[in-house]
C-alpha cells in the first residue's frame, strides 16, 4: 500500500493542470506545514524563527514546468530577490534552486545567463547557492552546468542522489572540483534501468557516497530524515577524525523539527530546507510521497478546518 501511495503522489506531482489549480487557490490542504508561505517576506519571518533556534537555512523559490525564456528570467529575478533579502536581513541562509526553473529545458544560453546573474548577486551578498538535482533525464545536463559554473565561481554546489547507478562515477568525476555536495537518497520515480529499485541498495549506496565524499576532504551535506544514516555519519566522522566544520545535516521544513533541534544541541550544524512561492504543488506532492505519516497529518489538518 505504501508503494502504491508513493507512486500515486509522484504521478500527481507531474500534473500541469493540478499545478495551475494549486497556484490559483493558494496554500491549502496542509501544504503550509512544508512551505513557508507564498511571498519572500513570509519566508523571511520563518527563517528568522529558525535562526533564533540556531538552525541554518537554505531557501528555495519554488517553480516547475517553466516553458518560456520570460518565465525562466522571472524565476531568476525571484531568486535574486531572495538573495538580497538574505543580505539585507542578515539571515543565516543559503539559496537552493532547480535548473529547469532557470531555463535548462529551453537552452544553454538562457540557463547559463540566469545562473551567472544569480551567482554574481550571491557573491556580493556572501550567499552560497546549491543547484538541486531533478529527475534522471536532467541529471547529466545539470552536472555539466555545475562543472562549467564551478570553474567560474566558488559559491556554488550541487546535489547527488544515491538511488542512481551512475552516482559513484559522477562523484569520482566531480572530485577534481572540490565540490560542496548535498547527498540525498532521491525523491523522483525512476526506472529500474537507471536507479536501484530496492531500498537496501539505495541505503547501501548512500552510506558509500557519504564516506567517499567525507574522506575526499570535501564539504558534505547529509540530507536525510533517516536516523540510521544520521548515526552512520556520526560514526564515520568519529572514526576518521573528521572535524564538524566539514559537514552538516539537512532536513526539510516541517519534517522532524524536534530531531533538528536535538542535532543542534549535540553540536552539529543543522540546515533546514525552506521552500516558498505560489508554485508549491509538485514539491508538496513529493513530500506526501515520501512518508505516509505526512498524508495523515494533512488529512487531520483538513478535518480541523
Amino acid at each position: 500500500m505504501e508503494q502504491v501511495m508513493r507512486n500515486t503522489f509522484l504521478y500527481l506531482s507531474k500534473n500541469k493542470a493540478l499545478t495551475k489549480m494549486a497556484r490559483k487557490y493558494g496554500l491549502r490542504f496542509g501544504a503550509g506545514r512544508f512551505v513557508a508561505g507564498e511571498r519572500i517576506d513570509q519566508a523571511v519571518t520563518s527563517i528568522k524563527e529558525l535562526n533564533e533556534k540556531d538552525l541554518c537555512v537554505t531557501i528555495d523559490y519554488l517553480g516547475e514546468f517553466i516553458d518560456t525564456e520570460e518565465e525562466a528570467n522571472e524565476m531568476a529575478d525571484n531568486s535574486i530577490e531572495a538573495i538580497r533579502a538574505i543580505g539585507r536581513e542578515n539571515l543565516d541562509s543559503q539559496l537552493s534552486l532547480k535548473m529547469t526553473s532557470m531555463g535548462l529545458d529551453i537552452s544553454d544560453e538562457v540557463v547559463m545567463r540566469n545562473m551567472r546573474r544569480i551567482l554574481d548577486a550571491a557573491k556580493e551578498e556572501g550567499v552560497f547557492v546549491t543547484i538541486d538535482m531533478e529527475d534522471y533525464s536532467r541529471c547529466g545536463k545539470t552536472i555539466d552546468v555545475f562543472k562549467r559554473l564551478r570553474e567560474e565561481y566558488d559559491n556554488v554546489g550541487t546535489v547527488i542522489q544515491s538511488y542512481l547507478y551512475r552516482t559513484v562515477k559522477d562523484m569520482e568525476d566531480l572530485n577534481q572540483y572540490n565540490p560542496n555536495l548535498r547527498l540525498v537518497k532521491g525523491a523522483y520515480k525512476e526506472s529500474p534501468e537507471v536507479a536501484f529499485p530496492e531500498k537496501k541498495d539505495v541505503d547501501d549506496n548512500f552510506k558509500k557516497i557519504i564516506e567517499m565524499h567525507l574522506l575526499n576532504g570535501n564539504y558534505t551535506a547529509v540530507a536525510t530524515h533517516d536516523d540510521t544514516m544520521i548515526e552512520y555519519t556520526k560514526e564515520i566522522v568519529k572514526k576518521h577524525g573528521i572535524p564538524n566544520d566539514q559537514f552538516e545535516f539537512q532536513m526539510l521544513y516541517g519534517i522532524r523539527p524536534e530531531r533538528q533541534l536535538e542535532l543542534v544541541k549535540e553540536g552539529y550544524k543543522m540546515r533546514v530546507y525552506v521552500p516558498y512561492g505560489t508554485d508549491w504543488y509538485g514539491y508538496f506532492m513529493r513530500r506526501l510521497a515520501e512518508r505516509p505519516a505526512n498524508v495523515a497529518f494533512v488529512l487531520k489538518g483538513i478535518i480541523k478546518k
